[in-house]
């Protein structure tokens, strides 16, 4: 199926980022496609903060649980509760997320397209060319034609791989989660709406393991970077040991994240990467749902500019602009993870700072409002020096 329509911008990959600036585009009058191979289930805990929820418009019945207080779980099955002042954690199921997201992609004039990407060529006047495979027998294969590609297709894109040099050097977790019916309270009638982290060795010797509230159901996962490590018994020793294990499984889901925003987004000519595909998941979190998205809106700004004056190098903004907002970040989270993450001892230290009013503060602003906190100067410096007691065991655990 050759479609003859020349679009302003194709993305590839209707996953949050995808989907979103597929919709910022459409919305602004450029002629879009978007293509996705539909089916696909991203292993997430699901978890977006207030600003991602202001930001891009989302509407209140799409959240399955408002998270007010999670608990971190040592080594040696210390709880240490972290409330959230005046704010809260929304947790959406992404299955129903996505499919939301790509559909008011649809509604603000985008033409959903549904395939897998297979390569990318160019016609005989330059423009890029997307081939793309049917999902199954019932489909079609077809090319489209445009100005500008978003690669959006997750951290193994094959966007990145065939247009972006140096897109092979991403660090990588991979994550294993199941979605489980929720035990409901007896006395209540609700559904069980704990959040808990689990930093273990035994569950994860590199990141942590999860429980997260859905509502009426439940997502139990792990990750880590060690290739050798069973993520499934590690999910499956999860359920055993919270109760979980004889709730029935509603799907299971498995993936790479990357950890580190590649070092170039795009090809100097009619490419630019977004979301998991150009590696903006937030180290020592796992967090991705906003930075795709914020990553989404930003290729989408990139790409219109380049088309509006003619200049490639106008796709460099994307990165540009995201490094700028968030490079401190990411940066800050990759040396705590670095540093707390590396055995149980450090964790163990790690979960004891948590119950740090001045840590619960700070974590939780910057969270909700993906901003460092730089307005109590004292809170920070006392941070860092008690989380140098901490390093140095200065201080019991």
């Amino acid at each position: 199926m050759a479609n003859d329509e020349i679009f302003d911008v194709i993305v590839v990959g209707g996953g949050p980022s995808g989907a979103t600036a597929a919709t910022d585009l459409a919305t602004r009058g450029l002629k879009v496609a978007l293509l996705d191979r539909a089916g696909r289930i991203k292993p997430c805990g699901g978890a977006i903060p207030p600003r991602l929820i202001r930001d891009f418009d989302i509407p209140a019945h799409l959240l399955k649980a408002r998270v007010s207080l999670a608990t971190m779980v040592s080594p040696k099955g210390v709880s240490v509760d972290m409330p959230i002042d005046g704010g809260f954690v929304g947790m959406v199921d992404r299955e129903e997320f996505d499919e939301w997201l790509r559909d008011r992609a649809e509604r603000s004039g985008a033409k959903r397209f549904t395939g897998r990407f297979e390569t990318l060529s160019r016609g005989a006047d330059g423009l890029p060319v997307v081939h793309f495979a049917a999902k199954d027998a019932a489909g079609a294969a077809g090319t489209l034609k445009g100005r500008i590609v978003i690669g959006a297709d997750g951290a193994n894109s094959a966007v990145a791989r065939d247009e972006v040099r140096n897109s092979k050097r991403g660090k990588f977790v991979f994550a294993y989660h199941e979605i489980v019916e929720a035990p409901v309270d007896a006395a209540t009638g609700a559904p069980d709406n704990r959040c808990e982290i689990y930093y273990r060795g035994t569950l994860s010797p590199d990141f942590y393991a999860w429980i997260f509230p859905h509502g009426s159901t439940m997502s139990v996962g792990s990750g880590t970077a060690h290739k050798g490590f069973s993520l499934k018994g590690s999910v499956q020793a999860l359920r055993a040991e919270t109760g979980l294990d004889a709730l029935r499984t509603i799907r299971s889901e498995g993936a790479p994240i990357p950890l580190k925003p590649l070092p170039r987004w795009d090809n100097g000519r009619d490419v630019v990467l977004a979301g998991d595909a150009a590696g903006v998941v937030a180290p020592a979190s796992g967090e991705g749902i906003y930075y795709a998205m914020l990553g989404g809106r930003l290729a989408a700004e990139a790409a219109e500019q380049a088309i509006a004056t003619g200049d490639a190098r106008a796709l460099r903004l994307a990165r540009k602009r995201f490094m700028k907002e968030h490079g401190r970040v990411f940066w800050i989270l990759g040396l705590m993870q670095r540093f707390w993450y590396v055995n149980d001892k450090r964790r163990e230290r790690f979960v004891s700072m948590c119950r740090d009013k001045d840590v619960q503060r700070l974590t939780w602003e910057s969270y909700m409002n993906k901003k460092l906190v730089r307005r109590d100067p004292l809170a920070h410096v006392k941070v860092f020096f008690k989380d140098l007691a901490h390093l140095f065991r200065l201080v019991p655990p």
